[in-house]
């Protein structure tokens, strides 16, 4: 049997997969950026704080995926959650900080001078900066960390099928299990798939949120 054909055969049970895998990974990311961009804001006027924060996420970030969900797994055992989403969402969204800490800071500490030094010349004070100039010109770099956040964690959520979240990484597990070659790229190309499509959309929302200006400016660098 071809795996398309395993594919063709299977297609309401890779719908359930499929919506469970984007229901792990969408909330997770939801978790993340409502953690994220505003811790991200908020290091921008503090660089020690910085420093240290975006250090603890680079070392979450070496962390292997089996090995957190070992370390969790005794730990979320204590209220009866050490399988299943819950330690897979909370893995996914630790995972996601780097990106989105990272690009949230870089993009506003990015933002022109002369532009800042003009707002406040029209007289805006920190939090009216931020939300009018700073936080609009930053987002496009947000968006583009909230993008390598998904689309990394769509891998990694492939993984957390061996803690029981389920998942399109249910027919890799069970392909290794059976030693059933169809079934194992059945699942890799479908997560493969679900990146790219995940991708193209961030990149879409990503050009449509970037202003005319800097799309003008990028342009004229080109």
């Amino acid at each position: 049997m071809s795996t398309l054909q395993f594919i063709i055969d299977n297609y309401s049970e890779v719908i359930v997969l499929s919506w469970d895998h984007i229901w792990i990974v969408g909330l997770a990311l939801i978790i993340a950026a409502a953690i994220g961009v505003p811790l991200g804001i908020f290091i921008t006027g503090h660089k020690q704080i910085a420093a240290r924060i975006l250090n603890f996420a680079n070392i979450l970030m070496t962390i292997p995926s089996i090995a957190l969900f070992g370390i969790m797994l005794p730990v979320l055992s204590l209220v009866n959650l050490g399988l299943g989403k819950v330690p897979a969402v909370i893995a996914l969204v630790l995972y996601s900080q780097l990106p989105i800490i990272r690009n949230t800071y870089t993009a506003i500490k990015n933002v022109p001078h002369a532009i800042v030094d003009a707002a406040k010349g029209m007289g805006m004070n920190k939090w009216e900066l931020l939300r009018e100039v700073e936080i609009p010109l930053a987002t496009p770099v947000i968006i583009a960390g909230l993008r390598t956040a998904a689309v990394m964690n769509i891998g990694i959520a492939a993984i957390a099928t061996y803690i029981g979240s389920g998942g399109l990484g249910v027919y890799i597990q069970q392909g290794i299990d059976r030693v059933y070659p169809e079934m194992i790229l059945s699942g890799a190309i479908l997560v493969s798939l679900l990146a790219i499509i995940v991708d193209g959309l961030m990149a879409l929302l990503e050009r449509t949120v970037t202003p005319k200006g800097i799309k003008v400016q990028r342009k004229s660098l080109r």
